[in-house]
């Protein structure tokens, strides 16, 4: 899949996120089918992206609190002190809105196994963009550079926070300082001297 369709995907995907806003502000009751229609988005199209409303409404309201890519790098000078600004942003995101987001992760994992885990669009994916913008400079070659986004996708966010406090069982601190040496560990792997 090439980079003008994933960016695609991913606009249609917000156009969804926002309709789906639209209607809990209105206090009209959300459906995909409504979300589609606000959005001017066929419904086929909306039911590929979210074929249950509970999971849209869920990270619809997850969007709300995200801050812009350029808020969280602000004064960070160099791809590496982006990229881990990104991390900790994105799993003291999760810490913030734990509840949120199990319910959201719960909803997420509810869908995949009603659909008996057929194949099916994933859910959205800010941090890979964040993560992405955050490195475009560091003038690593288009592998190592996914790899990189890669790694740095999986040791943050709501599914470190899961492992970090409940498998871990790790206070919220510790868990923090886990996601920064990770983070920090990889990038010496890929940046190594920055």
């Amino acid at each position: 899949m090439t980079r003008p369709r994933t960016a695609q995907k991913a606009r249609t995907r917000e156009a969804l996120l926002d309709a789906t806003r639209s209607l809990i502000a209105d206090g009209i009751p959300v459906t995909v089918q409504r979300a589609a229609d606000e959005a001017g988005i066929s419904k086929a199209t909306a039911y590929r992206y979210f074929s249950d409303p509970s999971l849209l409404v869920a990270e619809a309201g997850l969007a709300l609190e995200v801050a812009p890519y350029e808020d969280v790098v602000a004064g960070c000078d160099t791809p590496r002190a982006r990229a881990l600004a990104v991390s900790l942003y994105i799993f003291d995101l999760s810490v913030a809105h734990e509840a949120a987001f199990r319910n959201f992760l719960a909803r997420n994992l509810d869908a995949w196994a009603a659909e008996n885990g057929a194949p099916r669009q994933r859910r959205g994916a800010r941090r890979v963009q964040m993560f992405r913008a955050a490195l475009q400079d560091a003038g690593l070659p288009e592998p190592e550079l996914d790899a990189l986004v890669t790694a740095l996708t999986l040791a943050t966010g709501s599914e470190a926070m899961i492992a970090l406090f409940d498998i871990a069982r790790t206070d919220p601190d510790t868990a923090r300082a886990t996601v920064a040496l990770v983070a920090e560990a990889l990038l010496d792997r890929f940046l190594p001297g920055t």
